[in-house]
């Protein structure tokens, strides 16, 4: 009461020192004069719109009374959502999460404003606030920690897609701690929730639990994609597309269980799986969207093809294998390191590879229509490219043990440094957008 009775006395303060009446303050604001007597009689509570008119009329700061609002929000007068609703969108806007995490915490003592709060959390996700609809996100939780609801299922989906990040440890955390809600999501939601669990997996290396959903997310795409086959020729008929496009949910879950017996060493089989993600005659849509779909899938099982069959030794396809790479740009500092790192494990020699692509050595962002490289990935893969190049050059006696440099990419290597080969790979150095 006292922190909210400070907003109406500096106002006071104002006019005494300026020397006006309410009725001129409210002329000067733009609130009107009624509006104004009854707010500062207390009879009222400040609107977000009134607060802003006369924190920029006293040449403040915008988020200058908002820590005193949240008394005003919530204890001055009863809350209201056409108040806290604006209030928590500026304060997400000012970065103002001490105020926004104040307000809901006092708000959730009454449950009825979860679902509203949640609404908004959507809402402010959607807009990619993420940090505003985290706090959000957890305060609806903890307000349903002892109820199996799909809004709590989902908000623990939310906050796992805000709180991964570059940190693998972290992200092995928040991983482990929303896996047990993906079975209690809505369908709609299931499928990205695996994929994200799918992604985060292969990024961290844990090939066991990569293959466990890659297969579950198989399994449920299949299932909810013949059950939407009824509804295809409705939807067709009424010119309605087939949003959900389940059917990139099942090639990318076979694409990546190649690639995950690709990196558990398995090339055979991993070369085997292949035509499950390059046989698109069971795939429905004709739209332009699913021909470019299938087209890139092409192009990866082309790629992977060559790139399974070198890891396989089988060297004879080396050569056609970097004359397919030279055409694609986006995938040749990947090709690179997969054929150095090939070249120690079978001794082979790849200096005129190496010499080739040297300007592509350099890491570097790449993107394509369908896909964003995983950062730390990216990351983990320009290091471990490092390793197996000092590798490559210690073992052929080419250079200085010292240092290596090669085409402006200077690269220190001791004999540490070559032992040092971080475990795990990941050919698949992306995540499908869809």
């Amino acid at each position: 009461m006292e922190q909210t009775a400070t907003i109406r006395d500096e106002l006071f303060a104002y006019m005494s020192k300026k020397d006006i009446t309410i009725n001129k303050f409210a002329e000067i604001t733009g609130v009107h004069s009624g509006t104004l007597n009854r707010v500062m009689k207390g009879e009222q509570a400040f609107a977000m719109n009134h607060l802003e008119k006369v924190t920029k009329t006293l040449g403040l700061a915008e988020d200058y009374f908002y820590e005193k609002y949240v008394v005003e929000c919530l204890y001055t007068f009863a809350p209201t959502w056409r108040r806290i609703r604006p209030f928590i969108e500026r304060c997400a806007d000012l970065d103002r999460m001490d105020c926004i995490e104040r307000l809901v915490e006092g708000l959730l003592d009454d449950l009825n404003y979860a679902p509203m709060l949640f609404e908004l959390a959507e809402e402010l996700f959607e807009q990619k606030k993420w940090q505003a609809a985290a706090i959000l996100y957890e305060n609806v939780a903890l307000s349903e920690k002892f109820q199996h609801s799909e809004r709590l299922a989902l908000c623990k989906f939310r906050l796992f897609t805000i709180n991964t990040g570059d940190d693998p440890k972290q992200n092995l955390i928040q991983a482990a701690l929303f896996e047990p809600y993906v079975d209690r999501l809505e369908e709609v939601y299931q499928l990205d929730a695996l994929k994200y669990l799918l992604n985060t997996y292969s990024a961290l290396g844990q090939w066991d639990k990569a293959n466990q959903f890659a297969n579950k997310m198989l399994k449920l795409a299949k299932i909810q994609y013949e059950l939407l086959k009824k509804q295809y020729h409705q939807r067709d008929k009424s010119g309605e597309s087939n949003k959900k496009a389940v059917y990139k949910y099942i090639l990318y879950a076979e694409l990546m269980i190649s690639a995950i017996y690709e990196n558990m060493g398995d090339y055979k089989t991993a070369l085997r799986l292949i035509p499950n993600y390059t046989d698109f005659s069971w795939i429905r849509e004709k739209d332009e969207e699913a021909q470019l779909t299938i087209k890139q899938f092409q192009e990866w099982g082309k790629a992977n093809t060559y790139l399974y069959r070198l890891q396989d030794g089988q060297i004879e396809v080396l050569e056609e294998y970097v004359e397919y790479v030279s055409t694609q740009e986006n995938e040749i500092f990947t090709a690179l390191f997969k054929i150095v790192e090939t070249a120690n494990r079978y001794h082979w020699n790849v200096d005129h590879i190496i010499e080739r692509f040297s300007d592509y050595i350099p890491n570097r962002d790449y993107y394509s229509v369908f896909t964003k490289r995983n950062k730390q990935i990216q990351d983990s893969s320009y290091t471990r490219f490092q390793n197996e190049l000092a590798k490559y050059y210690l073992t052929r006696k080419h250079i200085d043990l010292d240092e290596i440099s090669l085409a402006g990419a200077e690269l220190t290597a001791t004999f540490d440094a070559g032992r040092n080969v971080i475990k795990g790979k990941l050919s698949v150095e992306f995540e499908v957008e869809f």
